[in-house]
């Protein structure tokens, strides 16, 4: 099974990371206030960023990585990607 890392941007402009088996479905989930308790408050507004052909741990691992990095990396990772409408 394929799993992606995606990042969203959010309504308040923040940046959430995570990770799927199934981007679109994620997202609508992320749209109705299921799942994380991060889009409380907030909503999804667009996939910025997302790398498939992970395994789950791979994947995991790499969500760790990019939830380290500071906004300025963040941004300057998803630059040259465009955005998925969803």
């Amino acid at each position: 099974m394929e799993w992606h890392v995606y990042i969203i941007l959010c309504s308040d402009n923040s940046l959430y990371t995570g990770v799927t088996t199934d981007v679109e479905r994620r997202f609508r989930q992320h749209a109705e206030g299921k799942g994380a308790k991060y889009f409380r408050g907030r909503r999804p507004v667009r996939v910025v960023y997302l790398e498939g052909d992970h395994s789950r741990s791979s994947a995991a691992s790499r969500e760790v990585r990019i939830k380290a990095l500071d906004r300025t990396e963040k941004l300057a990772l998803i630059s040259g990607f465009t955005a998925i409408p969803l």
